[in-house]
């Protein structure tokens, strides 16, 4: 079912440069056949599949009309990228996608000259596309900066902000609005036809007006559909829509999936566009194949699956996901107290927190892609009496940082962070995984970090942050399964900044912070066969440091080891901190550190990538063993 399907038509285009020599009809079923091999791809290779399958036609306009890679393509995100690589002479890798060595899952610089900006985190585009097109006109790279958005990314501030700024600096820039939200279908064959002729020979006022007017030429009910996704997405300002009192032409809307209609579009602004300019697209997430149309997130993100039944391949672990342990988690806090909150930005599947909404609909926030707002939203909660959860992935949580510091922090206000897709994360790469969090957080006075060791913990550490009133505190958990411990109906509050000991031994002691436990155990039985019984301590925290565990451990060890998963600065800089002053390296002590490397790791297995960055089970006791100055052999690379 997954064999390649036969593409005449795809089989000619190499490049987006092929396409100039194909006709109209032509390019419709270039359409069908990178539809096609889409599908296929991605059944093979698992990942984002719904929003590609939603701009095929318009990724095929936009090549055909522009001359890629002289202008610049901007994808947001780049969750709706595989069509365009498919396009732009990597289908002979598109089976790569997302596994080691393989094509990333997102747009990315080092990958192709047809990737101009690499992307993963959403509304960054329109920025970049902007300073393209300042870059241009002093003298920089020459061609158009196109930026395609969705309607979801225009919900954060920072798309504003560029359009705010494009719109005064007036310069040649098209912003492509792919709005699958409000999906209509208007019929294709006169609709089409009028609108293709109108677009084409009119001036460009009247164009704009004919683009305008485009809606009353609809039936009932798609008139309404539209005229509800204009209101939706434009709102209206004095003396015209908001985006034209930004600065921006407007266009729109256009049915997506209607090549005519789009190449007749693409190619009228194109020829006589001066400024900004924003071209409003209707899509269908998943258009085209039928599980994905039927799935609730439209085939967002898929794992392998069956293409002619859509059926994903089932998991191997029969554990929980870390994820679903914290909203089983949070769910028993919320029953128990009327004040326990959730916050999500636009991730409620992602982070748990459907469930939660099934349970308590009433008491969860979905703030769409604003991390700043729901950040600052969470200690707005919190300062009127509540008991938010703020939950946001690891990579997320960077945008907003500032909120972190100056709302809550500085307030000390009692905003709980669950942060998921903490560590390495696998497939999604080096721009998705949670590297940083432990170093950003740790090192702001007042809060309290933690993480989790397994699932069990997790549901402790819930059950912490909920019972912790005195100020912001931070719990951090990997993406997938936990390791199969039993779980608890309802989590217990630990002592804050208190660790446990996980295994009593003598001359080293390896302090682990978070799931890296698991490879520590196992380090501990090898190093326990070469008669080294090291004692394992799982820290808890990272701030406040269980000060006298970890003196202690220092006092009665020939070494001490941290291990944990995040960038230096992190635990293990707090308790070299806490040594040094403490003078604990004059009496001899023998430290070492392992953190994730000074790179970024591209895309692999979580277990492939924690073996590059070298904190592995193998790895660890070679660590344990060079800190006792055992020689190690057949040490690896």
């Amino acid at each position: 079912m997954n064999d390649r399907p036969v593409t005449p038509i795809l089989d000619r285009v190499r490049q987006p440069s092929d396409m100039k020599a194909l006709s109209d009809r032509e390019l419709r079923q270039l359409a069908d056949d990178v539809r096609a091999e889409t599908i296929s791809a991605v059944s093979v290779t698992g990942g984002h599949l719904g929003a590609g399958l939603g701009v095929v036609e318009l990724t095929v306009a936009i090549h055909a009309v522009f001359d890629t890679p002289r202008d610049k393509l901007i994808w947001d995100v780049g969750h709706q990228c595989y069509p365009h690589k498919i396009l732009t002479g990597r289908r002979d890798r598109i089976r790569t996608l997302r596994t080691e060595g393989g094509l990333s899952g997102f747009t990315k610089r080092s990958e192709s000259p047809y990737d101009p900006f690499g992307a993963a985190h959403s509304s960054t585009s329109i920025s970049a596309a902007l300073g393209f097109a300042a870059a241009r006109d002093l003298g920089g790279d020459a061609g158009d900066a196109i930026a395609v958005i969705g309607d979801g990314s225009m919900s954060a501030g920072m798309a504003f902000e560029a359009m705010n700024n494009a719109g005064h600096l007036k310069k040649r820039l098209f912003v492509i609005l792919n709005d699958n939200e409000m999906s209509i279908a208007p019929p294709v064959g006169a609709l089409s036809s009028y609108l293709t002729r109108l677009y084409t020979g009119a001036p460009f006022q009247e164009f704009k007006a004919a683009a305008k007017g485009a809606v009353s030429l609809l039936p009932e009910p798609f008139q309404e559909g539209a005229r509800r996704a204009k209101e939706m997405l434009k709102g209206m300002a004095v003396g015209g829509t908001l985006f034209e009192e930004l600065g921006f032409s407007y266009v729109g809307p256009i049915d997506g999936h209607d090549l005519d209609q789009l190449l007749a579009v693409l190619r009228t602004a194109k020829a006589r566009a001066t400024g900004p300019m924003l071209i409003h697209v209707i899509t269908k997430k998943g258009k085209g194949y039928a599980p994905a149309e039927a799935a609730r997130d439209k085939g967002h993100a898929t794992g392998k699956f069956d293409v002619l039944t859509g059926v994903q391949a089932k998991a191997a672990s029969n554990a929980p996901s870390y994820t679903k342990v914290f909203a089983q988690g949070l769910i028993a806090e919320a029953e128990r107290d009327d004040k326990v909150v959730a916050v999500t930005a636009a991730m409620p599947d992602g982070t748990g927190l459907n469930l939660f909404a099934d349970r308590f609909p009433k008491r969860i926030f979905d703030v769409g892609i604003a991390e700043q707002h729901a950040v600052t939203f969470s200690a707005g909660l919190a300062a009127g009496g509540m008991k938010p959860f703020c939950a946001i992935y690891s990579t997320f949580l960077q945008r907003g940082y500032d909120q972190v510091v100056h709302d809550v922090c500085i307030q000390r206000l009692p905003v709980r962070f669950a942060i998921d897709r903490a560590g390495l994360v696998g497939a999604d790469g080096a721009t998705h995984a949670g590297s940083f969090d432990i170093a950003f957080l740790a090192n702001l006075p007042g809060i309290v970090v933690m993480a989790a060791a397994d699932e069990a913990e997790l549901m402790h550490m819930v059950a912490t942050a909920a019972a912790h009133d005195e100020g912001p505190s931070a719990f951090r958990y990997p993406r997938g399964d936990g390791v199969g411990v039993d779980l608890p109906s309802r989590g217990v509050p630990l002592e804050i900044g208190k660790g446990r000991i996980v295994a009593e031994g003598g001359r080293v002691a390896i302090l682990s912070f978070g799931t890296r436990l698991t490879e520590v155990l196992r380090a501990a039985e090898a190093l326990a066969a070469k008669g080294i019984k090291p004692t394992v301590i799982d820290a808890r925290f990272a701030k406040p440091l269980d000060r006298d565990l970890i003196l202690n451990a220092a006092r009665h060890h020939e070494a001490l080891v941290t291990v944990e998963e995040g960038a230096v600065g992190g635990f293990c800089s707090h308790v070299a901190q806490l040594l040094s002053e403490e003078g604990v390296f004059d009496r001899g002590l023998k430290f070492r550190s392992m953190v994730l490397p000074d790179i970024f790791i591209d895309q692999a297995s979580p277990e492939r990538m924690y073996e590059i960055a070298g904190m592995d089970a193998a790895q660890i006791e070679a660590k344990v063993l060079a800190a006792l100055g055992v020689a190690v052999v057949g040490k690896r690379a």
